[in-house]
């Protein structure tokens, strides 16, 4: 089902979008978590900690994935408040070719550099062949990830933010299956739960694909169409590529953070894989509320309503905040037993790297709600290429934290990039929204 959100109480809009978004992504995060707490309960500390020395570089790849997919998705949110309907099929249509030639384009590239970036990470020697094994099959599973994420991505454009979620539903519960499957009966090492990721993901994206086709006249285009047109492919490009850039410059710095984190053990590598892992689940309201924000301004930016954006935003932020609290509150009284999902309660100097990471992160969570909810209207406002800053503007926070700080304070220097980065970003961000508000005024007035 579509949804306008251009009329009505931008909070409860924003709300009801949001809900279906959070579920969403808490079965997304059952996909790398059901794999971590596998292979950390039955696999051991080295192929945990291999498996979790790849999520900076997962995230630098698998995040231009998804934030070039969220921007496609931008200008059909933008029609879909224009009602523009001819316009917006072709869109997905030039949507759809680009993503063909990326997915094929990245895996080649990325599957032939996986080794010697590793090398490049300082991956100490115990744990490099987990890591490798692990990050490969995740990479080339890259046409999954694109396949899925820009069809849900057109759908949440149109206003539809639950469909993906009873996909992902499915998909995780698949995946926690093969995960069992592949370690307990077919005796599989880390290999096994990167397959059931790529196959889960696969299977999601297949099942949205024929639920579009019954379900959404809208996007039934003419052979005319659905031919690839430069113009839209250009426009697409202009806002799909900064976002995915933005993903993979933040990811930059958390690279760097990564290989400060390999030079001080397997244990403080085991620990961040643990609170990581916790972090992304406690973090997604925080995240469903930015990345709704997209879809949200598009719409209303397509319509015309400016005044809606400014409302909606400070809506969003409010609501983070008192999310925020609350995610602080659970790693606080909780984070300890959290990482236990993840080790042996014997690990105990594991369990304290896991806990105070954990706790420097939720408390930076009001910076996160603001770097997400500001950073997603701006983009939705059609100004991606500030994305690229804002992420540059983390990766350099990062950067700072782990080649200047840990040499000074060790551990806690890791502890204190994220925040830091966040920070930094919403020095830019803020300012920038009120410049792309006047900027859009003018235009609007002249």
């Amino acid at each position: 089902m579509t949804k306008d959100m251009t009329a009505g109480s931008p909070a409860k809009l924003i709300v009801s979008f949001a809900i279906p978004m959070f579920l969403g992504m808490l079965f997304q995060q059952f996909y790398s978590m059901v794999d971590t707490v596998i292979v950390g309960q039955y696999l051991g500390v080295n192929p945990l900690a291999g498996v979790g020395s790849t999520s900076s570089l997962n995230f630098l790849v698998i995040g231009f994935c998804t934030g070039v997919c969220n921007g496609f998705a931008i200008p059909v949110a933008q029609m879909f408040g224009a009602r523009e309907e001819s316009r917006l099929r072709r869109y997905v249509a030039n949507g759809a070719w680009l993503c063909i030639v990326f997915s094929v384009a990245l895996t080649l590239a990325v599957v032939a550099a996986c080794r010697p970036i590793l090398a490049l990470m300082d991956t100490p020697p115990e744990i490099f062949e987990y890591a490798y094994i692990y990050i490969v099959i995740i990479f080339w599973g890259i046409p999954c990830t694109f396949l899925y994420n820009i069809l849900a991505g057109i759908i949440r454009s149109l206003g539809d933010s639950r469909t993906p979620v009873v996909f992902l539903a499915l998909a995780s519960l698949l995946n926690i299956a093969l995960d069992i499957v592949s370690i307990r009966l077919l005796d599989m090492s880390v290999e096994g739960p990167a397959l059931a990721t790529v196959i889960s993901q696969g299977v999601s994206g297949v099942i949205c694909l024929f639920y579009m086709w019954k379900k959404y006249p809208v996007l039934r285009g003419t052979r005319e169409e659905w031919k690839p047109e430069l113009s839209y492919m250009k426009r697409l490009c202009l806002i799909g590529i900064p976002m995915g850039l933005q993903y993979s410059v933040t990811a930059i710095g958390t690279l760097v953070v990564q290989a400060a984190v390999n030079g001080l053990g397997a244990a403080v590598v085991a620990g961040v894989t643990a609170a990581q892992k916790i972090n992304a689940f406690i973090s997604c309201p925080v995240e469903a509320l930015g990345q709704t924000m997209a879809p949200y301004t598009g719409q209303n930016m397509g319509a015309g309503k400016l005044d809606r954006i400014g409302k909606g935003l400070l809506s969003a932020s409010l609501i983070g905040f008192g999310a925020s609290l609350i995610c602080f509150l659970i790693a606080l009284l909780g984070g300890r037993q959290l990482t236990l999902l993840f080790v042996d309660a014997a690990e105990a100097q594991i369990i304290e790297y896991s806990y105070e990471f954990l706790l420097f992160c939720t408390g930076g969570y009001c910076l996160l709600t603001l770097v997400n909810t500001v950073r997603f209207t701006i983009q939705g406002m059609g100004f991606s290429i500030f994305a690229i800053v804002s992420g540059v503007m983390e990766m350099i926070a990062r950067i700072l934290a782990s080649a200047v700080l840990v040499p000074f304070l060790g551990y806690a220097a890791i502890c204190m990039a994220h925040p830091m980065a966040w920070i930094f970003a919403d020095i830019f961000l803020i300012p920038a929204f009120f410049w792309c508000r006047q900027q859009i005024g003018k235009k609007r007035c002249m």
